[in-house]
């Protein structure tokens, strides 16, 4: 079958599952921070595939590495080691936080958050119970779900959830001293809070919790899946408080728009785990490797953190000169950013892609998030901005 322009929309709406919310729309092709529709319209990407896109859509180095990798070798499980897999394992070690130094390869955040949560039992010889932030997100399959605060994601799953979980409020240390006990196993949060709201933690309350943790035998997992590989103005946002966690769940940017993910852990954590204790048939393989080896290298060489908190102090500078009166608050770190209204923000996310052709994205109601690739040019920024100014002037909240 031979799909038209107007068709491609429909089959897709038709066959798939309807969990998702559809655009009206069908993105066919995307280069750095501009990406184009099937009609051939070019629109400003403050999406950036929820954070995948660091380092620009179709980044050439990344395209170059995929093309050569499928024609070698795309499939061997992690029993069976890969040169790939080792050059990109060396890869990533050489970017963590030191002591971070052994990897559970998988292929999403959500996967890897599944992998931190039975490293954490394993390492704390088998407590149960785990300390989550209100407002956090750390994905939705049943296991992560049990992290994830947000109620809406959360009730229908109610009975058959783990739901030894106690959720405090992110950034108050009492509050957390209070909760970590003697079967506590971790403590997870995100260093910038996504999904709810960009909310960047501060550092004496992410530094307690690496305190607190450590004096009751409790892991600190800090959720980078988001965050991390530039994102935030370094490298990893935990830099920004020189907190080294015992594990790290990344995903999402590490290999430049191919599906991965990893739990990053120190050796005590790792090793604590049975053989055979958790395993993946995706993750690791050697075309993901490939992605994950050019894309790190591309970071490094580029020194992407120092775009990405350059940028970022413009785009927030600009945001903040608007001046709007329907503006609560402009934060965030680096080109992780988030715009508190007044109002609900849908109105003028949709007006911002239909009128205007910029994508941005929804965190809570109230906030509008731009996320878009560090490659982003400072005339896109600008445009984005003079987009943004022109729709809460126009559009009815």
């Amino acid at each position: 079958m031979t799909a038209t322009t107007p068709n491609w929309l429909e089959l897709e709406q038709k066959y798939d599952s309807g969990v998702y919310n559809k655009h009206q729309v069908v993105m066919v092709k995307g280069k750095d921070a501009t990406v184009w529709d099937s009609e051939g319209n070019a629109y400003i990407d403050c999406v950036g595939g929820y954070g995948v896109a660091n380092i620009g859509h179709c980044n050439d180095d990344v395209v170059a590495a995929i093309k050569e990798q499928a024609e070698t070798l795309l499939v061997m499980p992690q029993t069976l080691p890969n040169d790939k897999r080792a050059e990109f394992l060396d890869e990533l070690v050489s970017v963590l936080p030191e002591g971070l130094n052994r990897v559970f390869l998988c292929s999403t955040g959500t996967e890897a958050m599944e992998a931190a949560k039975k490293f954490a039992v394993t390492a704390t010889g088998g407590r149960t119970k785990f300390i989550s932030m209100k407002r956090g997100f750390s994905g939705r399959t049943l296991g992560a779900l049990a992290f994830t605060w947000e109620p809406k994601y959360r009730e229908p799953f109610k009975g058959v959830m783990d739901q030894n979980v106690e959720f405090i409020t992110y950034g108050d240390i009492e509050a957390l001293r209070a909760a970590i006990d003697d079967n506590t196993a971790a403590v997870i949060m995100e260093p910038v809070q996504g999904e709810g709201g960009v909310r960047p933690g501060s550092v004496e309350f992410i530094q307690a919790a690496r305190e607190l943790t450590r004096a009751k035998g409790a892991l600190l997992i800090l959720d980078e899946i988001q965050t991390g590989f530039c994102r935030t103005g370094k490298m990893f946002a935990c830099e920004h408080s020189g907190v080294v966690p015992d594990g790290m769940t990344l995903a999402k940017a590490m290999a430049g728009g191919v599906p991965i993910g990893a739990f990053a852990m120190n050796a005590e954590v790792a090793d604590k785990m049975p053989k055979g204790g958790h395993g993946t048939t995706f993750g690791g393989n050697p075309l993901a490797m490939a992605a994950g080896v050019a894309a790190i290298r591309y970071m490094k060489r580029n020194q992407l953190w120092k775009q990405a908190e350059e940028k970022g102090n413009h785009f927030m500078q600009k945001l903040r000169e608007i001046g709007s009166p329907k503006i609560r608050e402009v934060r965030g770190l680096g080109l992780m950013i988030g715009v508190e209204l007044k109002e609900k923000s849908a109105p003028y996310i949709t007006a911002l892609e239909h009128e205007h052709h910029v994508l941005t994205l929804q965190a809570t109601p109230l906030v509008v998030r731009f996320l878009p690739p560090i490659s982003i040019s400072y005339e896109q920024i600008d445009q984005a901005v003079a987009a943004f100014k022109t729709v809460l002037e126009n559009v009815e909240g």
